[in-house]
């Protein structure tokens, strides 16, 4: 079997409500990029990446040109055991690793098709029917956050992403947490992050105050040493997240304690192939995995439901369902929200069916 076309698409997806973060970071329309790997037996596997404007060294309309520089090594090549493929890949073309997250969804999600299975089924098996979910709320009132958070935990949703530093007042980032706990009540896990936009102070004052809620923090600082200060003057426990992307930054925040939690997202690390890896080094390091991506639709929404499924869901935090915080819908056979809960789709591969008149004109092919 060979790979005999590459089309891509842009597509805006929309975000319900305007999503802020610390350090001016916002999403409202956010570019996704979809790719179809077409093949000689009739096959197509689909893969998406969609990196949120000034967040990581990414961009969507950098699939492009990594494509184009990488259609030498891809049109011809055998895409069924996508590792073997992958490794070629780098060696063309090293870094970049969001543009070649959605390559190596797509090869998955051909090799699936290939064997016939889930992508669940060949990244480890099914350990889980389903996995929890967390609600991420936008930075505004804190008053607004709570009734947010009221509203998801009535469809189920037992864990809370409170945003925290668009305002850069520290004293209403307590009271975001404060009133975000008040209104879920005792239990429900509740984590502030800033997506790197605190400084150690600001973040070190927030978590002595919100000690009392019983609240985890997130990626507070842009470095893991400044986050480990936070957590060394806090003694909360933290989530690591933009600083997790390889086997050496995983080691580096397990061995500086801020590592309680960690996002695994497929953008980050280059796709499932380099994702499952961090999964099982992760197994063995200790901390609990949040499995996602930093944005997108149906597409990721599948390849990431998969992975957490085949994964120990005594290790599994949360996952994402990125695609019911946006519209359109790419796929409408994508996995949705139940009672809190996500489940992968049980059709061959991804198990997901895009719909190209959704996708509109595709802005490259190549063959």
């Amino acid at each position: 079997m060979k790979i005999t076309r590459l089309t891509l698409w842009h597509l805006p997806l929309t975000s319900h409500e305007a999503y802020y973060m610390a350090d001016g970071k916002t999403c409202d329309t956010v570019e996704t990029a979809v790719i179809a790997a077409e093949t000689d037996a009739g096959l197509t596997g689909w893969g998406e990446v969609c990196p949120i404007p000034h967040y990581l060294p990414a961009y969507a309309r950098g699939v492009a040109p990594a494509l184009r520089e990488l259609a030498p090594v891809i049109l011809g090549a055998d895409p069924v055991g996508p590792e073997a493929l992958m490794a070629k890949v780098n060696d063309w073309l090293p870094g970049h690793r969001y543009a070649k997250s959605a390559l190596d969804i797509a090869l998955w999600d051909i090799t699936g098709k290939v064997a016939g299975l889930p992508l669940f089924a060949l990244l480890g098996g099914r350990r889980t029917a389903d996995m929890p979910l967390y609600h991420s709320i936008t930075c505004i009132a804190p008053e607004e956050m709570a009734r947010i958070a009221r509203d998801a935990q009535e469809q189920g949703i037992t864990q809370f992403q409170v945003k925290l530093g668009a305002d850069a007042n520290w004293e209403t980032d307590v009271a975001r947490l404060r009133l975000v706990r008040e209104a879920v009540g005792a239990g429900p896990l509740v984590y502030g992050d800033w997506n790197c936009g605190a400084t150690s102070l600001d973040a070190i004052r927030v978590g002595r105050a919100a000690a009392s809620f019983d609240v985890m923090l997130e990626q507070p600082c842009a470095t893991i040493e400044d986050c480990a200060r936070v957590k060394a003057a806090t003694n909360l426990p933290m989530k690591l997240d933009e600083n997790a992307h390889d086997t050496a930054s995983l080691l580096h925040g397990h061995r500086a304690g801020v590592m309680d939690a960690v996002a695994l997202k497929l953008s980050k690390f280059g796709g499932l192939s380099a994702m499952r890896a961090a999964r099982d080094l992760c197994l063995h390091l200790g901390p609990k995995m949040c499995i996602e991506d930093t944005w997108g639709s149906d597409i990721a929404t599948a390849a990431l439901s998969h992975l957490g499924a085949a994964t120990d869901p005594r290790r599994v935090l949360n996952v994402c369902d990125l695609s019911g915080y946006v519209s359109p819908r790419i796929a409408d056979n994508g996995p949705m929200r139940q009672a809190g809960r996500l489940a992968p789709p049980d059709g061959p591969g991804l198990g997901i069916t895009p719909d190209r008149d959704r996708l509109g004109q595709p802005d490259l092919i190549l063959e």
